[in-house]
C-alpha cells in the first residue's frame, strides 16, 4: 500500500451558507468566521500530519467569497483541490474519496471542517491502520455521526451514498455499510462536532490555543 493521503471535505465559509444552527445564536457572519477559523485549524493540522504533497481538499463553494478569504487561500496553496460532485452529501463524499484516490493511488483518510480540536497524532494513527486492501477506520462523533473516515480504497464506499447523513445513527449505519462492502473496520477517538453553541463552548475549552478558540472568545456573550 502507498502512504495514505489526507482529504478534507469542506464548504467555503460564506455567511449564511455554513453553521446556520450556530448562526441562529451568534449571528450568521460570526458563525461563518468561526467556520473559517475551524477550517484553518484543520488545514494546518492536516499539513503537519501528512505533509503538503499528500493533502487534498474537496470544496463546495468559492473561497474568494468566504470569511477570511485571503488566509484560506494562502492556507490551501499547494493543496490538490477538487470540486465536490453530486446532488447529496453522501454522493459527494464518495466522489471526493474517488477523486483523491484516483489522483494519488493511495488510501484516503478523510475529515470535515467541524473538529478544529483534532490532532496530528490521531490522523497519523488512522492512516497507519490502512495497511491492507479491505481496511477501514472511523472516528466516531459524540452526536452519533463520525468525524473521520479512512478507507484503503473507494471500493469500500460503494454503500455509503445510501447512508443518511447528519443523523443520530449515521455512525452505526456507516459502519454497517463499510462491513457490507467487505471492510474490516477499526476506530480512533471520539470527538465532538461543532454544530451549536454548546459544542463551540466544549471545543473551545478543549483547544485553548486554536484559531477557533481565539475567534470564539471574541463572540459577545
Amino acid at each position: 500500500m502507498r502512504p495514505p493521503v489526507l482529504l478534507v471535505v469542506a464548504k467555503a465559509p460564506v455567511t449564511g451558507r455554513v453553521k446556520t444552527r450556530l448562526g441562529r445564536d451568534v449571528g450568521m457572519e460570526r458563525a461563518a468566521g468561526l467556520a473559517a477559523a475551524a477550517l484553518l485549524d484543520t488545514l494546518a493540522v492536516c499539513v503537519a500530519a501528512y505533509g503538503l504533497g499528500r493533502c487534498h481538499l474537496a470544496l463546495d463553494g468559492d473561497l474568494t467569497q468566504a470569511e477570511h478569504a485571503h488566509r484560506l487561500l494562502d492556507a490551501t496553496a499547494g493543496w490538490a483541490v477538487h470540486e465536490q460532485r453530486g446532488d447529496d452529501f453522501g454522493t459527494r463524499l464518495v466522489n471526493a474519496h474517488e477523486d483523491a484516490a484516483s489522483a494519488s493511488g493511495a488510501p484516503v483518510v478523510q475529515v470535515g471542517m467541524d473538529t478544529p480540536h483534532l490532532d496530528a497524532a490521531t490522523l497519523v494513527e488512522a492512516g497507519s491502520r490502512l495497511t491492507g486492501r479491505d481496511e477501514a477506520v472511523i472516528g466516531p462523533a459524540a452526536d452519533g455521526g463520525w468525524w473521520l473516515l479512512g478507507v484503503a480504497g473507494p471500493h469500500l464506499l460503494r454503500h455509503l451514498a445510501q447512508v443518511p447523513m447528519s443523523k443520530s445513527d449515521t455512525g452505526v449505519l456507516t459502519r454497517a455499510a463499510l462491513a457490507r462492502a467487505g471492510a474490516r473496520v477499526s476506530e480512533v477517538e471520539t470527538l465532538r462536532d461543532v454544530d451549536e453553541v454548546g459544542d463551540a463552548e466544549t471545543v473551545a475549552a478543549a483547544a485553548p490555543h486554536s484559531r477557533f478558540t481565539r475567534a470564539y472568545l471574541q463572540v459577545p456573550r
